[in-house]
Order: C-alpha cells, then structure tokens, then sequence
C-alpha cells in the first residue's frame, strides 16, 4: 500500500476522521506497516499497550482469555477497525490477543508518534476529547439499559 492509501484509511477512521491532509500525512509516514501470515499474533492479551493498529488488510481475531484459560472468541476486526484506541493516550494492558484470521496487515501507531502530532496541532487534542468524552458518555447509557438484569 502506499502512503496515499494509508492516508486514505485513516481518514475513514472515526478518531481520525476530523483531521486535517498534513496531520494524517504525519500519522501515515510515522506509522509502521505489519505484515502477519495467517494464524500469528499481533499482539498478547495482558501485554502492556504502547501502540495502536488499524487493520488495513486481512481479518484479525480478538481473543479473549476466559477464566479457565480457554479463549473465547470475542469479534473478528476487518479492514478499517482501530485497535487498542485508548494506548494512543495512556498506558494500559491488552484486553485481548489479536492473532490474524487470514494473511493480514495493520498499521500500528505508537503512542509516541501520536504524542508527536498532539505536539505539533494542539487541536487534535480537542478532537481526542470529545471521543473519549463520547465513548464514555455511549459507555454510561449501555450500562444504564443493562441496570435492570442486575437487580
């Protein structure tokens, strides 16, 4: 893929959506491109989190360990899903493996490269705001409808 094309996906992204030709331009060219053959890891539930990635080719398995230690399959993530979005911010655990479904592709965003363009356009942080503030707010609704299994 080229950098027009990584450009390309990260428009469509909804935390990335609202950013302007040169801040993605800087996510696209910082970003690392990954390559996985079918049936390895991309990353390890319960690894530290440092980084991002959007699935740009393939499918990736989200597995989820469960209390037995068998893992349950929790989504399939296609082309166009963002991946560990809250390490873009802050320090966090892997909440599953991610392991590719089919020869597969992923761009993954350090932290640092994101600190870089929060840095460099002081507005991307209003912009991470309102999605965090979003995601939460959709978080506190779903709770709120599932109140009643729990009484």
């Amino acid at each position: 893929m080229s950098l027009n094309d990584d450009i390309r996906i990260l428009s469509e992204m909804p935390l990335f959506r609202e950013l302007d030709s040169d801040q993605l331009r800087l996510l696209a060219f910082g970003a690392e491109r990954r390559s996985l053959a079918a049936g390895q890891e991309l990353f390890r539930e319960g690894s530290p989190a440092e980084s991002a990635f959007v699935v740009t080719r393939g499918k990736f398995e989200l597995l989820a360990l469960n209390r037995d230690g068998s893992a349950r399959l929790e989504v399939v993530a296609s082309p166009g899903t963002l991946l560990s979005e809250l390490a873009l911010v802050t320090m966090v655990e892997r909440k599953f493996t991610a392991v590719a479904a089919e020869d597969s592709e992923a761009l993954r965003i350090s932290r640092s490269l994101f600190q870089r363009l929060l840095e460099e356009y002081p507005q991307v942080g209003r912009i991470v705001e309102a999605r965090i503030r979003d995601n939460i707010i959709a978080m506190a609704s779903a709770a709120t409808a599932m109140q009643s299994r729990f009484n």
